[in-house]
């Protein structure tokens, strides 16, 4: 068996894959795209040279897949122990609704918001607008960070209180929060704050995290 996933390691979109496979105890290979300047060929694998895309060459041609949230339903049907996906029809939609929120809101918020101006820029050897970066905490941030801190309530996951795509896919652009140098206020959102401790300690984030913080720090530090 070999599984590729194509991506950079610091995505959110690439994490939640990787972390979906370590979850499954699956091996694969990390192949290394920037999504600034992806190879030529690259549309091969995915249309929109977005990242990431996928590859199961166990299968004949063609064998490859974009799209994160497709990734992980493939994922899922194919290697279905253990579960990351409910069976009850609700509860499955549900998920998939904190993994659209997560995809959108909460990605496209932290992403351009805070990760982009810290931690890419610094990447491109360009200067962050800080400015961006406070009026996305003080403007869009808190109603994200409500919502969560209300769905979660007093449970240890997100639907039907058990571990799935969903806290997958909430949990890993906090990640990238914490990698822009920021952390959920325990004293205004207590649940959630304790809710992303929870999910980040699991040897599927904690492993990760060990791998990209070594990365983001050679960048801070440049």
């Amino acid at each position: 068996m070999a599984l590729i996933v194509y991506g950079g390691a610091v995505s959110p979109f690439v994490r939640k894959v990787r972390v979906m496979l370590a979850e499954k105890s699956l091996e694969y290979t990390l192949e290394n795209v920037n999504p600034f300047a992806p190879p030529p060929d690259y549309a091969n694998l995915h249309p929109l040279k977005r990242i990431p895309a996928f590859r199961d060459s166990d299968l004949p041609e063609p064998n490859t897949l974009a799209d994160s949230s497709v990734i992980c339903d493939y994922l899922e049907h194919k290697f279905p122990k253990p579960a990351l996906y409910p069976s009850d029809p609700y509860l499955r939609a549900r998920a998939l609704w904190f993994e659209e929120y997560a995809d959108t809101a909460i990605s496209q918020t932290i992403g351009p918001g805070l990760f982009f101006e810290r931690i890419v820029k610094r990447m491109m050897k360009q200067q962050p607008n800080e400015e961006i970066c406070i009026a996305t905490l003080r403007d869009k941030v808190p109603g994200l960070f409500d919502y969560l801190e209300k769905e979660i309530g007093s449970n240890q996951f997100l639907v039907g209180n058990t571990f799935s795509i969903a806290d997958i896919s909430i949990a890993t652009p906090f990640v990238n929060f914490r990698h822009a140098d920021e952390s959920v206020d325990a004293n205004r959102w207590p649940k959630l704050a304790a809710y992303i401790k929870r999910v980040h300690d699991r040897p599927s984030f904690a492993g990760l995290w060990e791998q990209e913080n070594r990365f983001v720090q050679r960048v801070k530090a440049a």
